[in-house]
């Protein structure tokens, strides 16, 4: 069986089956590509309009950075473009609960259920702290 290593915040390696192995993704395996089960439009239309909006932001960092503008303002410019990934990032964590874990979790199928607990944990302590 392949397994996945992954570190968690306390910087502990746990070793868990390759979601790719069990089926757990939230993926149709087709052709191996994965994709989300199921995306709210209303979500998918909100983070397009969040992500077009960063990219500007993103953009207005450069131009600040190369006018050579108060470091303070850049960096407070830089807080709010993390703040709105972290926006993108609890949609996205809304939609993979919402379709893919749902769909997992009710299956019934207990060492599924067991790594999408397990991807959900690794998820919230390494990414939407």
């Amino acid at each position: 069986m392949v397994s996945v290593a992954l570190r968690t915040k306390s910087r502990k390696v746990i070793r868990r089956p390759s979601p790719d192995r069990l089926g757990t993704n939230c993926a149709c395996d087709a052709d191996s590509v994965r994709k989300a089960v199921g995306v709210d439009p209303e979500i998918k239309a909100a983070n397009r309009h969040r992500l077009r909006r960063i990219e500007g932001q993103i953009r207005g960092l450069q131009k600040m950075v190369e006018e050579d503008r108060y470091c303070a303002e850049i960096i407070t410019q830089i807080a709010s473009v993390q703040e709105a990934l972290r926006g993108v990032a609890r949609n996205l964590m809304r939609n993979h609960l919402h379709h893919c874990a749902t769909k997992v979790l009710r299956s019934g199928k207990r060492q599924e259920a067991q790594a999408m607990y397990d991807e959900l944990l690794e998820l919230i302590y390494a990414h939407l702290r």
